[in-house]
């Protein structure tokens, strides 16, 4: 309590001087034994103003903490001392959340509403569908009715919301039973940089929109038509990259689909013996598709056994895939933290 008494102590002053932050008070440490500056993640991003010009640092001793985390601080990285051993766990599930609240802010285990957020050396895991128990609601968010909430529903263990338009997340861990698993959502401007990651879910467990790029990447399949899923409605340009990926899951689960505008490219990816011999296709919608079918593979196999046939080399006229970089997805707009 007296580091802490401290930190608030230093944070007034520098408050009332008229500086945002100082270097000093740059990187907060939580320890659930009481060890470091807080106990909680949540308190220690509290604890800071609003935004800074460089990133501020909260530094996470291994443990279980039980929390569910609301970001709305510019500039910050959540940093775990041991990917397996730091863990951020809730159970939620969205249908019910929904039945209650107007949005999605809080429907996460991890909620973002701030920009240049990076997340490293966590797992991040939404255990509804893991402990789930059969049970059913009155919604009143739906007139009263009787809900029942599904095990495999949508679980989100990451969902962005605005004004979040850019966020890394490096050697993360993000868990769930059902679909969204993973939902950094911005149509028209969201920038979203994965790398070293596993993800596991059901249906759309990876859904981002807007640009998005995935590096050395596991993703595992548990339930659902689908792993990943793209909205690219809001510029043409849009697009989804999955490099050097890896896709497991249930007997015959399947790769991918899409029911807005989408643009996949799959770059060195290995699929698993048991994926369904189904390409990624596109759910029949009411949308208006702007732009037609553009998924592209180059070098992309089945592990042990005979490639399928969908997924050959079908990279577009003229793009090399030496090409198809970080700058390539992002341009000049963002350049992630790695």
């Amino acid at each position: 309590m007296k580091k802490k008494a401290r930190h608030i102590i230093v944070l007034l002053l520098a408050f009332c001087s008229g500086h945002t932050f100082i270097s000093a008070q740059q990187r907060l440490v939580v320890d659930k034994s009481g060890k470091g500056d807080f106990t909680s993640i949540q308190e220690a991003i509290n604890s800071l103003p609003d935004s800074a010009g460089t990133p501020r640092t909260i530094f996470i001793r291994k443990g279980r903490y039980a929390e569910k985390i609301f970001i709305k601080k510019q500039q910050l990285l959540l940093e775990g001392e041991d990917r397996a051993g730091t863990l951020i766990i809730t159970s939620i599930a969205r249908d019910e959340w929904r039945c209650e609240h107007p949005d999605d802010w809080g429907v996460a285990t991890v909620n973002v509403g701030a920009n240049d957020i990076t997340l490293k050396n966590l797992t991040i895991t939404n255990n509804y569908g893991f402990d789930f128990t059969p049970r059913t609601i009155t919604c009143a968010g739906d007139s009263g009715k009787q809900k029942t909430i599904r095990k495999d529903g949508h679980q989100m263990a990451l969902r962005t919301m605005q004004p979040a338009t850019r966020l890394a997340a490096i050697n993360c861990h993000f868990r769930a039973f059902g679909g969204d698993t993973v939902s950094p959502w911005e149509t028209g401007n969201g920038m979203w940089y994965f790398k070293d990651c596993t993800m596991e879910g059901g249906v759309d467990f990876y859904c981002p929109r807007g640009w998005a790029w995935a590096e050395n990447c596991e993703f595992i399949s548990h339930s659902g038509p689908a792993a990943i899923w793209h909205d690219g409605s809001g510029h043409k340009d849009s697009k989804t990259v999955l490099i050097n990926c890896r896709f497991t899951g249930f007997d015959g689960f399947q790769l991918g689909r899409y029911h807005r505008d989408a643009q996949f490219y799959l770059i060195n990816c290995r699929f698993a013996a048991n994926m369904k011999d189904e390409a990624i296709y596109r759910v029949p919608t009411t949308n208006t598709i702007q732009w037609g079918d553009r998924i592209y593979y180059y070098n992309c196999h089945r592990e042990g056994v005979a490639d399928f046939s969908w997924h050959a080399d079908n990279l577009p006229a003229g793009l090399r895939v030496e090409a198809i970089t970080v700058k390539w997805v992002f341009g000049e707009r963002w350049k992630p933290a790695n």
